[in-house]
């Protein structure tokens, strides 16, 4: 076997969300974002298009975007601001070590389906979850707030083509690594065909 197939399995089987409530203090580093992105960047992408797009705030910069988003949440809420969901979206930000903006860059041509697109994009944030597993570090793929919206859109440089899938949360857990939960038997969604 090329690769231990025990330690795979333990990586993608240990793998949580983590939420920005349960973050320590301790810093995530650039250099392990660096190899986080670098894995992100051989998810599979049809025709190579790699329509990946990530932004890190890091840093001081974390709050500085929480302040943003929440503020333009209040801005786009009006009548149906709600103070709990701006601290929410506020405090995500502040309590995480680094966030990273998951965005899908729509090929010019438009020569494969969006879909694909927007899965390719998947991929490669499975990826990103799964070496942060494998560092100890707690992920949290959130697309609340005004992640679709076109201020947001706006706010990360984006055209109109692409869109932003959500955030990224990192940090090191403060809790203990959580249990897995119950997930179905393989025989319960698969369906065999040999003849």
């Amino acid at each position: 076997m090329k690769h231990s197939l025990t330690e795979l399995n333990d990586v993608i089987r240990n793998r949580r969300s983590i939420f920005p409530k349960d973050f320590s203090s301790r810093k995530v580093h650039r250099e392990q974002i660096q190899v986080m992105l670098e894995n992100a960047r051989w998810a599979p992408t049809h025709k190579m298009t790699q329509p990946w797009a990530f932004e890190v705030f890091m840093g001081d910069a974390c709050a500085s975007f929480g302040h943003d988003h929440a503020e333009m949440y209040k801005s786009a809420s009006g009548d149906a601001f709600m103070e709990k969901k701006y601290e929410k979206i506020r405090l995500n930000a502040e309590r995480s070590s680094a966030i990273i903006a998951i965005c899908m860059k729509r090929d010019p041509e438009e020569q494969i389906p969006l879909q694909e697109e927007i899965s390719a994009v998947s991929m490669a944030v499975q990826n990103l979850h799964l070496t942060a597993t494998a560092y100890g570090i707690g992920g949290y793929w959130g697309s609340g707030g005004m992640t679709y919206s076109a201020e947001m859109k706006s706010y990360l440089g984006l055209t109109e083509a692409d869109r932003c899938l959500g955030f990224f949360y990192l940090g090191y857990p403060d809790i203990e690594w959580p249990r897995k939960k119950p997930r179905h038997e393989v025989r319960m969604f698969t369906k065999w065909h040999e003849e």
